[in-house]
Formats: C-alpha cells, sequence, structure tokens
C-alpha cells in the first residue's frame, strides 16, 4: 500500500467528519491509499459519525479507538496501524487540499534519503486574524508558509504535526513519538514533532512542498490572548521536558530570565505588541520553570 493518511481526534467529531471528507473528496485514486481515523477516548459522538462514514467509504476508511489519552499516544497507535509505505498525518481540524496526497507522496519518491515532509498550511480564521499577533509567533497558531517551491527545511525549521507525513519503515529505526511530550486533554503541551525530526535528521533529510497545503481552521476561542499567552507558556514547559534538564542551573538561569522579562516590560506598556512580546516572555520563563519543576524536566 503507498500510504496511509492518519487523523487522530479527540472530541470533535464534526471537524473529523469534514478533515475525513477532505481527503476522500481530494481527487485521488484511492485504492492505493488508506486513511485511519484513531479516536482519542472522545466521549462525544465520534463514534457515530465515523460509523455513518466507513457505510459510505467502506475498506478504505478505518477506525480505531484508543482509550489512553495523549496526542502522542494516538500517533504511535496510528504508527502502528498503519499499512503503507508513507504515513500522512492530518490534524482533526485541518482540511486537505486537492491533489494533497500525491504531492506528498511525489516528494518521497523523489529521493530516498527523504524522511520527513511537510506541506503548506494556511489558516482558516472562524472571527478575524488578531492585529496583535508578533509576526515572529504566528507559528503558534500552526501557519506553515515556507517556500514556495519545493526545498529541504534546513534545521532548526520543521514542519507541523497538522500537515506532516514520514516514512513508515524510518520508525522501526528511530522509534516512536515521545509520550511525555504532546498534547494530552487540557495540557497544551507540544514539541514532540520537533523532538522526533532532531532524531529523523541525523540520517534522513527533511522536505517542504507548498503543493501538498492543507486548510487549518483556527476557533474564535484560540484567537485570544488568553490562549496564545497560555500556550506559550506550555511551550516553556514543553522544552523543558524535552530537554531533561533537571538542574539547579537551569532554574536559576530562568529565574534570572523571568525577572529581566519582568523588568523589560515596564517600557512597552504602551506600545501594545511590543507589551505582547515581553508577556511571551514572562509566560514562557514561567513554563520553563514549571516544566522542570513540577514534570522534573525529563520523561516520566
Amino acid at each position: 500500500m503507498k500510504a496511509t493518511v492518519a487523523i487522530c481526534t479527540h472530541n470533535r467529531s464534526k471537524d473529523t467528519r469534514e478533515a475525513v471528507e477532505s481527503v476522500m473528496s481530494g481527487g485521488t485514486d484511492l485504492d492505493d491509499y488508506e486513511v485511519i481515523v484513531v479516536d482519542n477516548r472522545s466521549t462525544d459522538d465520534t463514534a457515530a459519525v465515523m460509523k455513518a462514514l466507513r457505510e459510505r467509504y467502506g475498506e478504505r476508511l478505518r477506525y480505531v479507538f484508543e482509550g489512553e489519552l495523549g496526542l502522542s499516544v494516538a500517533r504511535n497507535r496510528a504508527i502502528r496501524e498503519a499499512k503503507g509505505t508513507y504515513i500522512l498525518f492530518l490534524d482533526d481540524d485541518a482540511l486537505a487540499m486537492p491533489g494533497w496526497m500525491e504531492a506528498i507522496v511525489d516528494v518521497f519518491e523523489s529521493d530516498a534519503a527523504i524522511g520527513c515532509v511537510g506541506g503548506r498550511i494556511d489558516p482558516v480564521w472562524e472571527s478575524a486574524e488578531p492585529d496583535w499577533i508578533p509576526e515572529e509567533h504566528r507559528s503558534v497558531f500552526t501557519i506553515l508558509d515556507y517556500a514556495p517551491t519545493v526545498t529541504e527545511m534546513e534545521a532548526p525549521s520543521i514542519p507541523y504535526g497538522a500537515n506532516v507525513a514520514f516514512r513508515r519503515e524510518l520508525f522501526l529505526d528511530i522509534g516512536h513519538f515521545r509520550e511525555d511530550l504532546g498534547r494530552r486533554g487540557g495540557k497544551l503541551l507540544s514539541s514532540e514533532e520537533s523532538e522526533l525530526i532532531g532524531r529523523l535528521r541525523r540520517s534522513h533529510k527533511v522536505y517542504y512542498t507548498p503543493h501538498g497545503g492543507v486548510r487549518h481552521k483556527i476557533s474564535k476561542e484560540r484567537a485570544t490572548r488568553k490562549w496564545f499567552l497560555k500556550r506559550m507558556f506550555w511551550q516553556g514547559v514543553s522544552d523543558a521536558v524535552r530537554r531533561e534538564d533537571r538542574s539547579a542551573f537551569a532554574v536559576a538561569k530562568h529565574i534570572v530570565r523571568l525577572l529581566q522579562a519582568v523588568v523589560s516590560m515596564l517600557p512597552a506598556v504602551f506600545r501594545p505588541k511590543a507589551f505582547i512580546r515581553q508577556l511571551v516572555h514572562i509566560c514562557y520563563r514561567n513554563g520553563s520553570l514549571i516544566g522542570i519543576l513540577r514534570y522534573g524536566g525529563g520523561r516520566s
């Protein structure tokens, strides 16, 4: 089988249905592809929605229930279930553009040294895009337009999980997603993709294609300063967990940087974007401290 599309979901039945339909209606000959939906302990009507979709699409669509909560857990389940040579991950709130699968697979098949391929991610704002978002932090909303042509992504640049694909056989060598990273319920842990891709880069290339694009929904609840700063706090937690740094020096370093950010905030009060930038630093450093002190700065 050529490729597996994996959609991991938790309590987003409507979005998941639309994601599946976007793949199935994308103009691809599906004879050599499969779509797997991993239901990560949903309590809504996801199972019923999937039953109806399977009656419509048949064996091309598979449904798997994963009872252990966690996005990385669900992704690893998808890897174990997949039959395709390539695994294409699509977020449950993303919509595949026509020709998406072929564009991703074509990049893989151009060079056996390519182990990971990511595609363009265009935002679909439920409300208008906020004007207070600093340009360097738009990626927090999973927006990616890396290059106008197919090109290698040099470190530290990486594709984003809403639209990222891997050679399935590589997981036998590099291992799976770290399950102490990634979303889990209300915890906005992240960095599981960057950590995995960091391992993959030791032996394989990472590529980007603008042709394999998806549209990513951004709800109005996420387009708020409250959500944005919460997300930056959890990025600090995630980075501390990823580094596995438990040292007293690390704690002291982040305390100093947190205090510096607080002091620097005062002159920025009357400049909205500068003020937001300083709040980002404060939330991130606070999250880093919590990551070291509460989460142990490493695997549990």
